[in-house]
């Protein structure tokens, strides 16, 4: 019972974080505890299609802030920024099926396995290979897995957070070519932004969620 209570304690925690206190940063412990967490995340066959990107350095969250409108508070005070980059699927199923890794080999799994399972999601699933939006869309999905358990691992040790889509894609995937950030022939774009640090206040509002009985449908 100690652990469920702790686990909701942490979900009741958790708010999306609009303002940090800019002199409260998280230790090199915790950050590190944070990143181990989303590294260990589940993915779709195994493929861990992602890019942590911190970017702690105060000019290029500035800059940044003027191509994300969703995030201009969190760059300017989170202890912590992450972009989290969704890697080129076309490119990396070509790796994995031309290159055994050292990964595949220690679970003993074939080239030939990975191509069977990526063959059924194309012929059988969603059709992951029709088109490279198709690709980055599925391998986007994945991410997220990592982004819910970083912030949900985060507020486990009450550590604040606040994930962002409110930034014009194209301009910030381009300002991070310019800075030498991605390179031109990176395998990766860019998925969603979070940011971590210690809230400047408590909430104004009770967090507010539909109930089971309005979410929920069993089927017996």
């Amino acid at each position: 019972m100690e652990r469920k209570q702790l686990l909701l304690d942490a979900a009741h925690f958790r708010h999306a974080t609009k303002a940090f206190d800019p002199d409260q940063k998280i230790s090199e412990e915790d950050f590190s505890f944070l990143l181990e967490i989303a590294r260990l995340s589940p993915s779709s066959i195994g493929l861990e299609p992602w890019k942590f990107v911190v970017i702690q350095n105060e000019a290029i969250r500035k800059e940044l802030s003027t191509y994300s409108s969703g995030a201009v508070k969190q760059l300017e005070t989170a202890s912590h920024f992450v972009i989290i980059l969704a890697r080129m699927m076309r490119v990396m199923i070509q790796r994995m099926q031309s290159i055994p890794t050292s990964r595949t080999c220690q679970k003993k799994r074939s080239n030939n396995i990975l191509s069977l399972r990526i063959a059924h999601f194309q012929d059988v699933n969603i059709n992951i290979l029709d088109g490279d939006r198709t690709l980055f869309d599925w391998a986007s999905k994945q991410t997220y897995i990592a982004l819910g358990n970083m912030m949900s691992a985060a507020a486990g040790i009450g550590i604040d957070s606040c994930p962002i889509e409110g930034f014009h894609y194209e301009k910030v995937t381009s300002y991070l070519q310019q800075k030498g950030i991605l390179k031109q022939d990176d395998p990766y774009d860019v998925s969603v932004m979070v940011a971590f640090g210690y809230r400047a206040s408590e909430p104004k509002y009770p967090k507010v969620r539909q109930s089971q009985q309005e979410i929920v449908e069993w089927i017996e």
